[in-house]
């Protein structure tokens, strides 16, 4: 408990003290005295571009908080700037955002693509290891971003890769089993998609009638919905289940996901039969009772499953569906054999 009440009042120093800082030059940009005063105009530029970010990185450099936040901090004192100083004593802001701006961009991307080049050669060190995106991508992103901020971002960004960058086809490892072949997944979400496409166009040729502005809208966010679904398809092609040293890593696409450590094992078992709906039992599957499974594990203790955007659901018996369901028993039967 005091552990959870020092960490609140660390995180309280460490932003509450440069949006203060942020507050008090706000108040400073709105007072009388700025007008015509270049020297404090060049000054409140420096603060909100400099020394409040620099501030917030001495508050958090021994803390968890991603190093890289320090850019948010200074965009946002950027943001404030442009919103708050007269146009006329923007010339600063201006400079910044001519030659320094692109820079930070550049070094930010490069920062990232760094990062997620460093994990792919990490996983091409170890043969074992199955290199995935969407796992790499976001322990990327939880070094350089806010961690309630990463699965929305990643979400996205998975979404346009598997959907539209990673065509190469995926050959499965002895260690991996695919889950889409005869579950009927992959002819929902073809229906789905479909009908997404057949209701955009309906409604667009209705609300055009009475909008246009108010069709194209709805047509935008159809589309975008069908450009997800599409994503969250593909990527059960480019996702598998794995078994990696004590691990069995679950995957359903990008939709859920779950990592199970072998010796919290308690059962395994080959059943298609009903399962008693309550607060211990869940499916991998994002459709829950639409979609059938043919395997159930048994936890020792609760687990966690994530689902779509980081929601997270606790379980202790999980059913889903596994093509190949003698050579997964098999092999997870003979892993467990080495922990007893």
């Amino acid at each position: 408990m005091m552990h959870r009440t020092f960490a609140l009042n660390k995180n309280l120093l460490n932003f509450g003290i440069p949006l203060s800082l942020l507050g008090g030059l706000i108040l400073v940009m709105k007072s009388p005295v700025l007008a015509g005063n270049e020297t404090l105009v060049m000054a409140i530029t420096v603060d909100l571009l400099l020394t409040v970010p620099l501030i917030y990185f001495l508050l958090i450099r021994k803390s968890k908080i991603p190093k890289i936040s320090v850019i948010p901090v200074l965009i946002i004192g950027l943001l404030i700037g442009s919103f708050f100083l007269p146009k006329e004593d923007q010339q600063y802001l201006q400079y910044f955002k001519t030659w320094i701006l692109p820079f930070l961009e550049l070094a930010v991307l490069s920062y990232v693509f760094y990062k997620l080049r460093k994990a792919i050669i990490k996983f091409k060190e170890n043969e074992k290891s199955t290199f995935d995106f969407f796992t790499s991508l976001k322990d990327t992103c939880y070094d350089i971003l806010p961690r309630k901020a990463v699965m929305p971002v990643v979400t996205e960004i998975g979404v346009f890769y598997y959907g539209f960058i990673y065509w190469k086809r995926r050959k499965l490892k002895a260690n991996e089993f695919s889950y889409h072949k005869d579950s009927g997944t992959i002819a929902l979400l073809v229906v789905i998609l479909f009908l997404v496409a057949i209701e955009t166009a309906a409604i667009h040729i209705l609300l055009s009638k009475w909008s246009d502005a108010a069709a194209w809208v709805l047509t935008f966010l159809s589309m975008y919905s069908g450009i997800q679904i599409f994503g969250f398809l593909k990527s059960m092609f480019k996702r598998p289940i794995s078994l990696e040293k004590d691990q069995l890593h679950l995957r359903y696409g990008m939709m859920t996901e779950t990592t199970i450590d072998l010796q919290d094992i308690d059962s395994l078992e080959i059943s298609s039969k009903d399962l008693e709906p309550d607060k211990e039992t869940r499916k991998l599957s994002l459709f829950g009772e639409l979609e059938s499974h043919n395997i159930i594990i048994r936890l020792k203790k609760e687990n966690e499953l994530t689902g779509l955007y980081g929601i997270k659901r606790k379980y202790r018996n999980l059913a889903f569906y596994v093509d190949d369901t003698l050579e997964f028993e098999n092999q997870i039967h003979k892993a467990l054999q080495k922990h007893i």
